[in-house]
């Protein structure tokens, strides 16, 4: 009789039941295919479901830290929130409702977007918890206009958004709007644009970023941040952006000095045929868990 490799569960990573329960386990993907803003090229909403069917295929043992952290963390993967029924305010409470639900139950959210318009409310419910929260975002636009069509909510508006919840640090950014330019001096960011860090001493630039955060950090990755040389696979991909090895190192750093208490990946936009994207995506998330769960 012929045997064949069965295949991987529908999760993330494609875990089986021990490690993949919400009992045992220590983070939930939550899928957020949210497209209710997009102003240029669309896809977003098929993102979580691209990663998730990525991530079946990554091998689960990381080098680096020289383990297998699945099985340390147990990763439990939520169905995907409907985000097309109902009116956006309503989508977004929704995220703010689920997101509150699985702090208290002590789990680490990790919300697969998606428009990034979905980071506000899932900072919101965080900073319920921790008060001292800073946000942490990686990505090529400062998403610092206060509404744009006449809507506040606006993906390009996040991190507006964003700072009047909790201060925030800004990493990668090299695309923003003169409304943007007067403005960001008046807000509660830091930025550390892509021009002054890409070629700059990497663990330099990083210790100044540690100094800016606080205790309980917030990440947020918008793919954009990464060059578009390296993901092009987003609805406005920028040259001149952030390294695979300059992203992991920042995210491994800020782990081990800082609490990362919750995190999003937002806008990839797949392409056909394109799976490295994905694949890209789907392994910084579990790099990501691995540094916050599994670093001595």
């Amino acid at each position: 009789m012929s045997r064949y490799t069965p295949t991987p569960p529908q999760n993330f990573g494609g875990l089986p039941e021990e490690f993949s329960s919400y009992e045992n386990a220590r983070a939930v993907i939550f899928p957020v295919p949210l497209e209710r803003t997009a102003t240029y090229e669309r896809g977003t909403r098929n993102g979580p479901g691209a990663i998730l069917e990525a991530s079946r295929h990554m091998e689960l043992y990381d080098e680096e830290l020289q383990t297998e952290p699945a099985r340390e963390i147990g990763i439990h993967t939520w169905p995907a929130i409907d985000t097309m029924d109902g009116t956006f305010e309503e989508v977004l409470h929704e995220l703010f409702t689920a997101q509150l639900q699985l702090l208290e139950d002590k789990k680490f959210p990790v919300a697969l977007g998606g428009e990034h318009s979905l980071t506000p409310p899932l900072v919101s419910a965080t900073a319920k918890k921790y008060k001292d929260l800073c946000v942490l975002h990686i990505g090529a636009h400062a998403e610092m206009r206060n509404e744009y069509q006449g809507n506040p909510g606006s993906h390009v508006c996040t991190m507006r958004r964003v700072t009047e919840i909790c201060p925030a640090v800004q990493v990668g950014v090299r695309s923003l709007s003169e409304e943007e330019s007067k403005i960001l001096p008046k807000l509660k960011t830091k930025v550390y644009w892509a021009k002054d860090i890409v070629r700059a001493p990497v663990k330099a630039w990083i210790a100044k970023v540690l100094e800016d955060l606080s205790p309980h950090v917030y990440l947020t990755v918008n793919v954009d941040g990464f060059d578009s040389a390296i993901i092009s696979a987003t609805g406005a991909p920028e040259p001149g952006g952030l390294d695979w090895y300059e992203v992991t190192s920042l995210i491994r750093a800020v782990a081990d000095h800082k609490k990362i208490v919750a995190m999003d990946v937002a806008e990839l936009s797949p392409r056909p045929r394109d799976h490295a994207s994905d694949f890209l995506v789907a392994k910084l998330i579990y790099k990501t868990l691995g540094f916050v769960f599994c670093q001595s």
